[in-house]
């Protein structure tokens, strides 16, 4: 983990490893360090014969905000963009290649890669206070994490379009409606309820378990990678390009 007061806490209990996101006072924004923190502990919970079941979960009002906009910023230093990048393709790695059920408890803001890592999750629950948000062309951007091919794969494709054009705020149920999100719960109930859908996961044979999500996830890996070629080469493009006006928005 990262020096200094941890900003990923990690515990398990009854074969479920829970990962929190906690840095509340930035809305658990992604940093370079967070995402290298995250990656080495969902590769730690994959080797963890205890382990049957990871849970992702956010402290505070936020679940994520996303990349940091430290990470953002255009004055941001070469060298800095390029250990960013790098340790953001290793934590996608980990998470194309976690044969272990991955859980996501939503509880508040999801906003940019805190929206595109649920993609990688098999099981989102959201609490009913939570909001999702995909900014990219507000930011001037395109999506990433190779959202472009894994959220119309999930959810349904004119909805997914609209949310990756519009870059609008989706609410918890209509998450639900277009199938980014599994179940909508009551706030004070989702840690519960992520829980118990954990625990009943957890009592099953877990070789069989891995196994059927190899099966149930079959060719998604190699989906995201391509889609992660293209992102990053429309990207490169748009980078190129003259722009007429500011881009807004967070």
């Amino acid at each position: 983990m990262a020096d200094g007061p941890a900003t990923l806490q990690a515990r398990t209990s009854d074969h479920i490893t829970w990962l929190t996101l906690a840095r509340p006072a930035r809305l658990n924004a992604f940093t370079v360090a967070d995402y290298r923190d995250l990656r080495v502990a969902l590769e730690h919970a994959m080797a963890d014969p205890e382990t049957r079941v990871i849970v992702l979960t956010g402290a505070g009002r936020a679940f994520s905000a996303g990349a940091d906009r430290s990470l953002l910023d255009a004055t941001s230093n070469a060298a800095g963009r390029e250990a960013a990048g790098a340790e953001f393709a290793r934590l996608l790695e980990a998470l194309r290649t976690c044969e272990k059920p991955l859980l996501a408890a939503v509880n508040g803001l999801a906003v940019g890669f805190g929206v595109t890592l649920l993609l990688y999750f098999d099981l989102v629950l959201a609490a009913e206070s939570a909001r999702f948000r995909l900014p990219f062309t507000a930011l001037g951007m395109v999506p990433e994490a190779g959202s472009t091919a894994l959220l119309p794969a999930r959810t349904r494709p004119d909805e997914a379009m609209w949310a990756v054009l519009s870059s609008e705020w989706i609410g918890s149920r209509a998450a639900r409606d277009m199938g980014l999100v599994w179940q909508v719960v009551a706030d004070a109930s989702l840690v519960e309820q992520t829980g118990a859908t954990a625990a009943v996961i957890a009592a099953q044979d877990p070789a069989a378990v891995m196994a059927t999500k190899r099966l149930m996830t079959a060719g998604r890996a190699d989906a995201a990678r391509a889609a992660i070629d293209r992102e990053l080469g429309e990207q490169a493009r748009l980078n190129q390009t003259p722009r007429t006006g500011t881009p807004v928005g967070g």
